[in-house]
């Protein structure tokens, strides 16, 4: 199954997390690597003010795991960096969404696939965009006209940050 990963933080050595993240969730078996987004600098959205912009990435990967399992591995690479809940939309060391999971479609509290608020988020659709142009997020349409409909003022191309593929 396709999957489709959102990466983002504001707090620490950002870039630095992005990496060493990407390189562990790829560290177990049943999630293949296949591209990784341009990384992008990003306002903001939501949460508490004054804080400071998040660096945002979209992760293509291949996988046999099931959709809860892999919500378990990236909640476990997020604390392994450092990852606290204390406030929604508040700043953080890592921030690993599942946007989409194959076809897959589910509406749990704490597991809702296709991700509910994708297609009216900047910066994970002006990334997935640029490494992904023709993917689609289910319910909304392809990911290419959904990016260009949006609003990129708060979404800067980071040239100077590239992902480097896991080891």
């Amino acid at each position: 199954m396709k999957v489709v990963l959102s990466l983002g933080g504001n707090l620490g050595n950002r870039f630095q997390t992005l990496q060493g993240a990407v390189d562990t969730l790829f560290d177990a078996p049943g999630l293949e690597f296949v591209k990784a987004s341009p990384v992008y600098e990003t306002d903001p959205v939501g949460g508490p003010g004054g804080q400071r912009p998040y660096l945002n990435a979209i992760v293509i990967a291949e996988t046999t795991l099931e959709p809860r399992t892999l919500l378990e591995r990236a909640q476990s690479v997020e604390n392994a960096f450092g990852r606290v809940r204390e406030e929604r939309w508040g700043p953080r060391t890592l921030d690993i969404d599942l946007i989409v999971v194959g076809d897959t479609v589910c509406d749990d509290p704490d597991l809702t696939l296709p991700h509910p608020r994708a297609h009216e988020r900047a910066f994970v659709l002006v990334p997935w965009a640029a490494v992904d142009p023709e993917g689609v997020l289910p319910g909304h349409g392809r990911v290419a006209e959904l990016a260009a409909g949006l609003d990129r003022q708060g979404v800067r191309l980071r040239d100077d940050l590239k992902l480097q593929r896991p080891d």
